[in-house]
């Protein structure tokens, strides 16, 4: 009796020191084969137990919607030689998201990372990422959360290319992270947003940003026999109404690492002023309406 209460005293000794392990979820939106999903999950190795939970297929451009299912399938993931516990989801990043804390992980993750994504997620398309969206989602679940990107040039965002090197992103990641391990989210933020210049290195600047208001890409109207159609898209960005403190400045203009805080309230910041000179009230009565 004795030597069996001292292994129920053992097991509940690992399973106790299994929970102060942080458990860190690796999403992304480029699918769970992209070489910028293994190169996170290789530095974040060092920080606690690392779980993949990743879309199937491609999912860029994904934002947080919510589609497809199904059953998360094991994938085998080998890094350095150590295997990483992987599942593979028919789903957009946000669901992947869903998957991994309601289903496949044993305890609440300490932290959700998404990323690494194929190109800078700045501008006002940051609503389009679905590496953002994946952030979001984890937010939302009240889990902290990042998200990291490497600008690239658009003719890899849909690929799994080893011509983008992750390396120096992957370490900037994995430096955001053991910040947010050790002090919590910023204040006020339920994302931080990580983006990376193109040749950027660990001894690069880095600056607080906001998220410009600007469009960063713009669609390609292209003529056809049948008419006009969509074909892609294409930096375009107006550089004389570009915000000194946003995203796309700090990446694109000064080359430096961006970290912006971002916050699920949407509302504008309307003065009072503003208000009085829209009114208030109720509706017209129905016999005003027109058609």
């Amino acid at each position: 009796m004795k030597d069996k209460a001292k292994n129920v005293k053992g097991k509940s000794e690992i399973r106790n020191l299994k929970s102060e392990i942080p458990l860190i979820v690796v999403v992304n939106d480029d699918g769970i084969k992209s070489p910028g999903l293994r190169a996170l999950a290789r530095v974040l190795m060092d920080l606690g137990e690392v779980l993949i939970v990743a879309p199937r297929d491609q999912q860029t451009s994904a934002g947080r919607a919510f589609r497809g299912g199904g059953i998360a399938q094991p994938a085998h993931c080998e890094i350095d030689g150590k295997h990483v516990r992987a599942f593979a989801v028919a789903a957009t990043p946000a669901v992947a998201v869903r998957y991994a804390v309601l289903l496949c992980a044993d305890r609440p993750p300490a932290l959700i990372v998404s990323g690494i994504n194929y190109g800078e997620n700045v501008g006002n398309g940051v609503t389009i990422s679905g590496t953002v969206g994946a952030a979001l989602e984890a937010a939302s679940l009240g889990v902290p959360a990042l998200a990291v990107s490497q600008s690239a040039h658009t003719m890899y965002h849909f690929s799994h290319s080893d011509a983008v090197n992750f390396a120096v992103a992957a370490d900037w990641g994995k430096h955001l992270a053991r910040r947010i391990l050790e002090r919590g989210m910023p204040r006020g933020a339920d994302v931080v947003n990580l983006n990376l210049p193109e040749g950027a290195q660990p001894t690069t600047p880095w600056r607080w940003t906001r998220v410009s208001r600007l469009n960063y890409f713009r669609s390609i109207v292209k003529a056809t026999r049948r008419g006009k159609s969509l074909k892609g898209y294409e930096l375009a960005l107006d550089l004389d109404s570009l915000e000194r403190d946003s995203d796309v400045r700090a990446v694109l203009v000064d080359r430096v690492v961006s970290v912006s805080p971002l916050t699920f309230d949407l509302t504008a910041r309307v003065s009072q002023k503003e208000q009085a000179r829209w009114g208030k009230g109720h509706l017209v009565a129905r016999s005003d309406w027109t058609v």
